[in-house]
């Protein structure tokens, strides 16, 4: 049944191949154009387009790969020069691409199912939230990137912590993080849990154990920035861009999606002068608050430091650190970054609910903070499929998803709604958010006062719902006890 539902899904990927897809499409060929083209000490240089190489080696070194088998597609997608190109075989070819490697994430899919020693009732379930997850349905299959194959690798990661292989968990992590830097979110939980179970465990020797991880993660290393190791402040600054600003154009719903929207409504109240749509437009741009402090990039990360830090703490010094919790801090410290980092992604929120859903066909208390939470993170996505031929599509896959979800729960759950009254009402305000976005913002013409406005209230309501989570999911962390853990594991 896993592989059925894999090719029921793969068949879905395939009809929305002739969809809408953005620029991170153009970002795409111009990385293979550039990997193929050019030597490779001049990867991180070219800046023909504006969409320069901005992932780790290891991602660089996909693309080139790609570009070997692009060339028998359409040989003019691998010009450098030619910018914004898409000729039908070129985008045959990037859309297949992407549903050829999401095999990766069925097998990382399958690998934790497999290693969680579930009843087959909830396996079918976990594999058909995971698998079928409209978020990756619509970042990378409408809007066009590749989070599949790293979500499949980060998976196989789990998958070796569940059955205490932590050497490979090591490999596949190392990996994944020279692939794309974001997983560095999570890294703090890896680090701090292999130290403690297998390095301070009661197998082996302390300091072959340590060297042993030592090796693992530094032989990726050096495989991946070793050619580059001449050109190491060149990729530092393209991988992190600290000039992009705190926001992303399409804000995240995170706390400063609800700080930005403090300041430009003070600044509206107070008549201060300025473009009260400035950071909402949809461009990648910094702009300064009028209103509330100045925001730095050191800022965001001594308050992620600090939020995170219970986290770390609590996992380092629970006496039985169960994979389970391991699963459950990746969660928390992935939506703490989310929160509070700098110029987070909106599409950065599966980070939270891809190992969340892991857990929701286990425990009553997942479920109801995964139903709630993806509730909110998938409809945060919307404003990514902003084409108006979009809206059934996004309307059919949110529906149809979050309907089979509350289903499949009760179903394991034997409960008619695991949700509280509040959480339901707070939901029910997304379907008013929906249609005032949709139809009355545009029979009101307000469209033509406040373009932004849409996009602002999408980001402000779903952040609340995002830190709803997070407070409620933090103090359940830091509350469960060594017997709690342990029951839970069994």
């Amino acid at each position: 049944m896993f592989w059925t539902i894999f090719g029921a899904i793969t068949g879905l990927k395939l009809l929305l191949m002739p969809a809408y897809f953005s620029t991170d499409f153009e970002v795409h060929r111009n990385w293979l154009a550039l990997t193929h083209s050019l030597p490779l000490s001049k990867w991180y240089y070219e800046a023909t387009s504006i969409w320069t190489l901005d992932y780790p080696p290891l991602f660089a070194y996909f693309e080139w790969m790609l570009s070997q088998i692009a060339f028998f597609f359409d040989p003019a997608m691998l010009d450098v020069e030619n910018l914004d190109y898409a000729s039908p075989m070129t985008v045959i070819f990037q859309r297949l691409s992407v549903i050829v490697t999401d095999v990766v994430y069925a097998l990382g899919v399958k690998a934790c199912l497999d290693a969680m020693n579930l009843e087959k009732s909830k396996k079918l379930i976990g594999a058909g939230l995971l698998l079928g997850n409209i978020g990756l349905l619509m970042v990378d299959h409408v809007h066009f990137q590749y989070n599949g194959l790293l979500f499949g690798i980060m998976l196989l990661s789990i998958a070796r912590i569940l059955q205490e292989k932590y050497l490979q968990a090591a490999f596949y992590f190392a990996y994944l993080l020279h692939m794309k830097h974001i997983y560095i979110y999570i890294a703090p939980v890896y680090g701090i849990y292999l130290f403690k179970v297998y390095c301070l465990g009661k197998r082996g020797n302390f300091f072959l154990n340590l060297t042993k991880l030592g090796l693992v993660v530094v032989s990726v290393t050096a495989i991946s920035l070793g050619p580059f190791v001449n050109h190491i402040p060149q990729l530092v600054a393209r991988l992190f861009p600290f000039k992009r600003g705190l926001s992303h154009a399409y804000w995240a719903p995170n706390f400063w999606a609800v700080y930005n929207f403090i300041d430009k409504f003070a600044a509206i109240l107070m008549k201060r002068k300025g473009d009260v749509a400035a950071g909402t437009g949809g461009l990648v741009k910094t702009y300064e608050h009028q209103i509330l402090p100045q925001i730095s990039p050191l800022m965001t990360f001594l308050i992620t430091f600090l939020a995170m830090l219970p986290i770390i703490v609590k996992l380092f010094f629970v006496k039985n650190a169960s994979p389970r919790i391991f699963i459950k801090a990746v969660t928390l410290c992935a939506c703490t970054s989310f929160l509070f980092g700098w110029h987070v992604h909106e599409k950065a929120i599966l980070l939270v609910l891809i190992p969340l859903s892991l857990l929701s066909v286990v425990e009553k208390f997942d479920a109801r903070m995964s139903l709630f939470l993806g509730t909110v993170g998938y409809y945060s996505l919307f404003p990514l499929l902003f084409k108006t031929n979009l809206i059934f599509i996004k309307i059919g896959l949110f529906g149809a998803y979050t309907a089979l979800t509350v289903i499949a729960f009760q179903g394991i759950f034997n409960k008619k709604c695991l949700l509280r009254h509040h959480e339901v009402l707070y939901l029910m305000g997304l379907l008013g958010l929906f249609v005032y976005e949709n139809f009355f913002h545009y029979l009101l013409k307000f469209n033509l006062v406040f373009p932004f406005l849409p996009l602002m209230l999408t980001s402000v309501y779903c952040a609340v719902g995002v830190l709803y989570f997070w407070l409620i999911y933090y103090v359940d962390f830091l509350r469960l006890s060594s017997s709690e853990i342990k029951v839970k594991t069994k």
